[in-house]
């Protein structure tokens, strides 16, 4: 092959549509697990090849040459071969992780800064950090000086949180790796995972006033820097934004809150038809996977059991990317909802006034008096799950135009690496 990219998993890489999208030549997926890596590198049957998790420092054994960024950092996510046959490995983590830090607006100089993890992109981020002059640098392990048990308390003045630990990616995106709360003085928090988009940590980061930072940038620009070594060509730096920039949109699902009865299914829908997403429709999946209506599940097995379904099924589909998606009105009563929706998705809230709120098959909100009590439990849940809202009032081209305007512009928004 020409160029590829190797590491023990890769389900979840985005690796080979960026190569694609940022130089169009053939780049290949080659999970391998370890006992596979030195006939690999025996054969020696590649032009270029990056590496990913848990391969970055494994592989330095097999460079017949290290370039000194990676030699210095001690991490290898870049192998060339040369034209006489000789192996060079090279860190391009390094500029991607400068770019995701930099586009968020996250400053290390004279900062104190936590590193999570001791891999090879733990490397990274210590370079970068001393690169920039951090005031203090704390790496912390499992089995190190410093550790996730005691780390809030030897560390309570952490200003910066750079998490480059697996924990959170998928499909185990429901952990994180601390609680950010026990950091009182941390501002900002960068996680170098990007599947999903926004993980639990980032989310917390979110919900704190943090500023944040993903992976996916990162991953884009280190790409970049990568195929510049393929290629013998350098890009312009906006590429990688540009690509960066149109993946990220691609892969957001659009995902519509709010109110039973307030338009979520048909604005879904029109927007569906419109972008060519595929479409899904949270209650009429679950009255699929039930074999029966809600009303009857609920009259049957009560509303829990309904919740249950409901909950199952926002897991699976909030795992997904690229989607609109409309939700059950009251998706948003279970925390982990919100947070399986927003990992991969922007939620756009639709308001609407209660006495125009459809009721017909609803049976949790068919009286002025349900629908008042449900109205004031789930309106601040609403208020704090969503990215954005819009006001529908009752012309319905007018508000699904109003969804595209707020999805599209979303896209476009130059972000913060989330």
């Amino acid at each position: 092959m020409d160029f590829g990219l190797i590491g023990e998993t890769l389900d979840h890489s985005y690796s080979a549509e960026i190569h694609q999208r940022l130089r169009g030549y053939d780049y290949r997926l080659c999970p391998m697990p370890p006992e596979a890596l030195p006939a690999f590198f025996a054969a020696r049957d590649f032009r270029g090849i990056n590496v990913t998790i848990p391969y970055k420092r494994a592989v330095m054994l097999y460079c017949d040459a290290l370039d000194e960024t990676a030699r210095r950092i001690g991490s290898v996510n870049t192998v060339i071969r040369q034209p006489d046959g000789r192996l060079t490995g090279y860190n391009t983590d390094l500029a991607g992780f400068r770019t995701m830090l930099s586009a968020a607006g996250i400053s290390l100089a004279g900062r104190r800064v936590m590193i999570l993890g001791s891999g090879g992109t733990a490397q990274t981020a210590k370079a970068a950090a001393a690169d920039a002059g951090a005031a203090k640098v704390t790496v912390v392990s499992r089995g190190g000086e410093v550790n996730y048990e005691t780390c809030a308390e030897r560390c309570p003045d952490t200003e910066v949180i750079l998490n480059t630990t697996p924990v959170g990616m998928f499909p185990r995106s429901d952990a994180r790796p601390l609680d950010l709360s026990a950091f009182p003085c941390c501002g900002a928090v960068a996680d170098a995972i990007y599947h999903p988009l926004r993980t639990r940590l980032l989310q917390q980061a979110e919900e704190l006033g943090m500023r944040c930072a993903g992976g996916l940038r990162m991953l884009t620009a280190q790409a970049k820097a990568a195929g510049d070594l393929f290629t013998g060509a350098p890009q312009p730096d906006e590429r990688a934004e540009a690509v960066y920039r149109s993946l990220r949109g691609e892969l957001t699902n659009w995902v519509l809150i709010g109110m039973p009865g307030c338009g979520k299914s048909t604005v879904g829908a029109a927007l569906a038809w419109r972008s060519g997403r595929p479409f899904v429709d949270l209650d009429e999946l679950a009255e699929e996977r039930a074999g029966m209506p809600a009303a009857e599940l609920i009259r049957q097995e009560g509303e829990g059991a309904f919740r249950d379904l409901e909950e199952a099924l926002i897991r699976e589909v909030g795992a997904r990317t690229g989607q609109v998606i409309a939700t059950g009105g009251g998706a948003v009563l279970r925390e982990g909802n919100v947070f399986a929706l927003r990992q991969n998705g922007k939620l756009l809230w639709i308001r609407r006034e209660l006495r125009h709120l459809a009721r017909e098959g609803r049976p949790l909100s068919s009286g002025d008096e349900a629908l008042a009590r449900m109205a004031e439990r789930r309106v601040p849940l609403y208020e704090r799950a969503a990215d954005g809202s819009v006001e529908h009032g009752e012309d319905w081209d007018g508000l699904a135009n109003a969804a595209w305007d707020w999805f599209t512009a979303e896209s476009e928004r130059k972000g913060d690496g989330t």
